[in-house]
């Protein structure tokens, strides 16, 4: 049995959201530049935080060390186990701007839903366990990274 609608609804969220960091970061970038202006009069701003840049380069390392490897390992693996993951921001292309980091995501993410778009319903059926989340077929990891993905915007968007 197919869950063509479930996986059509977890796609489409996926597929949309890089369009939807754009705004977000563009957003984010702005509140982060009133925030340091304010800091100068206010005090430091909270070290704990992440700067627009650091949030999009921890999606790009959540890209490709969390969601495409795990889509390749439940692939190639029959019920793998997975630990929690929560990768920091990646270091690669240390100079790379705001506006390339997000095409950087872009362009991981296409790769992503492209690995998806290629699947079968016994490539959907697939699963393996999360150490802490439990069992998740296809549909439920990816279900799992669109809840990550909102959950940085809606952090980039609230400042």
């Amino acid at each position: 049995m197919s869950d063509a609608g479930g996986r059509a609804a977890v796609v489409a969220a996926l597929e949309a959201f890089p369009a939807r960091l754009v705004v977000a970061a563009a957003v984010a970038a702005v509140a982060a530049v009133a925030a340091a202006v304010a800091a100068v009069a206010d005090g430091p701003v909270r070290a704990d935080e992440w700067t627009p840049e650091q949030v999009v380069r921890h999606l790009i390392a959540c890209e490709i060390d969390v969601h495409q490897a795990r889509l390749s390992n439940i692939a190639m693996v029959d019920s793998p186990t997975w630990g929690w993951a929560e990768p920091a921001p990646w270091p690669g292309e240390p100079d790379l701007p705001l506006d390339g980091l997000l095409a950087r995501f872009a362009s991981l993410r296409a790769t992503t839903l492209a690995t998806i778009a290629d699947l079968d319903d016994a490539g959907w059926a697939r699963s393996g366990t999360h150490a802490s989340l439990g069992v998740f077929d296809v549909r439920a990891l990816l279900a799992n990274a669109v809840e990550h993905d909102d959950n940085h915007l809606v952090g980039l968007v609230s400042g």
